[in-house]
């Protein structure tokens, strides 16, 4: 689990300094009382940290220059507390870094009907200063979140938490790394992709590894170390009978447990933080990595199959953004459909690697064959997904430029047994319906690998793709596929004129 306070949000109030020493004061001692209380706050899961009054363009600039140096400084809040021109802000913001969350609030809840006076107004002229501010970043084009309201309120404390989220995933994922085990699945295009520019945009380093650096560490793997790892498998799941004594499915998880101790030594060693497979590249390893994968990505490792790392990439900085959160996070894959009228739905999974975070019931850990790759029968985790809303969000690459696709779903209850088809599954209802959905994903060019959320909706996504600069699709209840057509249109003449 990632600790999110490690993560530090500063706090930069705006004024200027011709209002006098007293206001000044003033000024500082509510920013102060609100950077406590929101500091205490669990829905903020950053560190926030207030920073000097900004009242003068060279204050501004090294406030920004210090935050641009500072490791763990994961993203900037700014707020007027008075009116601060504009102008001041612009060396500052010339050279910023930091993802921006502008936040448009007052220190004051209500206007004081019988005492208002000149100097109660401009000591909290945020309603002016603020927008001021807002200006700047506009003629400047600079990418920023906006939450207006007062800092009290659960919702706007709610959106700050979000923002925060996102821009710790993206401070995380800008010192990571994609282990590729192999290449792409061969002749697949959605796996594809431009990996400088990926890392221009991401800062994740995405390389590749030939399997037999695993198999190496495979092999050196002690019988005792595995065997202490299957104790926690019997602590942690559900084992079908068979694996509970010697034979060739006990056998079968062992050999999971072996793969999962040597794939994690190699993740730590690389510094990596997400990873991918491909089944047509398994030369020295008796079965693909399935209750390996899915124990990994439990444990907040990102992971894509055929080699698909921009899901990869994508479900580790979800697994950061959902740190602590109610919900799960896994790899998902669009399977089959249900057509029944009134009933509609997807069922999705893959081969064996969908994670156990999103899992209704304790998962049951399972051998069968896998029926692909030519390799022995694998052991995977067995469960049904919660119920309850969830989204499917995906990273294409158009060529010229990324593009992050969102659908809003609703997990549901899976009534009818499935006995042989023995993976983890999800069966969804996707807005705006499945027609609907599956019409406006495939203009968008979706994929038919995603991360799937159920700790997360489609702003936390939103925010992670405005800070990288990437395009934003969402599908949900409001989504008219014909209308999404010419949005789509559209947003290729935002997109190349940039």
């Amino acid at each position: 689990m990632v600790d999110l306070k490690k993560f530090e949000f500063w706090f930069i109030v705006g004024s200027q300094d011709l209002y006098g020493e007293e206001t000044l004061k003033q000024v500082a001692a509510n920013a102060a009382v609100m950077a406590n209380e929101l500091a205490k706050d669990p829905l903020l899961p950053g560190t926030l940290i207030l920073k000097p009054i900004a009242i003068n363009p060279g204050v501004i600039k090294k406030l920004f220059a210090e935050a641009n140096a500072a490791e763990n400084c994961a993203g900037i809040i700014t707020w007027m507390h008075t009116f601060s021109p504009s102008k001041m802000w612009i060396q500052g913001l010339a050279i910023n870094s930091k993802p921006i969350l502008h936040l448009h609030t007052q220190f004051n809840r209500d206007i004081p009907w019988s005492t208002i006076d000149m100097d109660f107004m401009n000591l909290n002229q945020s309603a002016h200063g603020d927008r001021e501010h807002g200006h700047i970043y506009a003629r400047m084009r600079i990418n920023r979140k906006v939450v207006a309201g007062f800092w009290q309120d659960k919702e706007v404390r709610r959106k700050i938490g979000v923002w925060m989220r996102a821009a710790s995933a993206r401070l995380e994922g800008s010192n990571s790394v994609v282990l590729r085990l192999g290449d792409n699945m061969r002749e697949v295009a959605v796996t594809e992709g431009d990996k400088v520019e990926a890392q221009v945009k991401f800062g994740w380093q995405v390389n590749t590894w030939g399997i037999g650096d695993l198999v190496a560490r495979y092999n050196k793997v002690s019988d005792a170390a595995v065997e202490k790892l299957a104790q926690e498998y019997e602590a942690s799941y559900e084992l079908a009978p068979e694996l509970r004594s010697p034979g060739p499915a006990r056998t079968a998880m062992l050999e999971q447990a072996k793969i999962e101790i040597a794939l994690k030594g190699m993740l730590e060693a690389e510094g990596a933080g997400a990873f991918t497979t491909n089944f047509q590249v398994l030369h020295g390893l008796t079965q693909l990595p399935g209750l390996a994968a899915q124990r990994l990505m439990e444990q907040g490792y990102g992971f894509g199959g055929e080699g698909d790392w921009k899901q990869s990439m994508l479900l580790r900085s979800a697994k950061i953004m959902a740190a602590g959160l109610n919900g799960g996070v896994s790899f998902m894959e669009d399977y089959t459909y249900h057509f029944e009228p009134g009933k509609e739905a997807a069922l999705g999974a893959h081969m064996l690697e969908v994670c156990p975070s999103i899992a209704d019931k304790k998962p049951r850990i399972e051998v069968h064959p896998l029926g692909i790759g030519g390799k022995a029968p694998p052991a995977r985790m067995v469960f049904d997904a919660a119920p309850g809303p969830a989204v499917l969000a995906t990273i294409i690459d158009l060529g010229d430029r990324f593009r992050m696709i969102v659908n809003a779903v609703e997990t549901i209850k899976i009534e009818q047994p499935m006995p042989k088809l023995p993976v983890a599954r999800a069966l969804w209802k996707p807005y705006p319906s499945l027609a609907g959905a599956g019409e406006s994903w495939i203009l968008a060019g979706g994929t038919h690998h995603s991360v799937y959320a159920s700790a997360l909706d489609a702003e936390y996504f939103r925010d992670w793709a405005e800070m990288m600069d990437i395009e934003f699709v969402l599908i949900d209840r409001d989504t008219k596929p014909d209308r999404l057509r010419d949005e789509l249109r559209w947003a290729e003449a935002y997109w190349s004129g940039r």
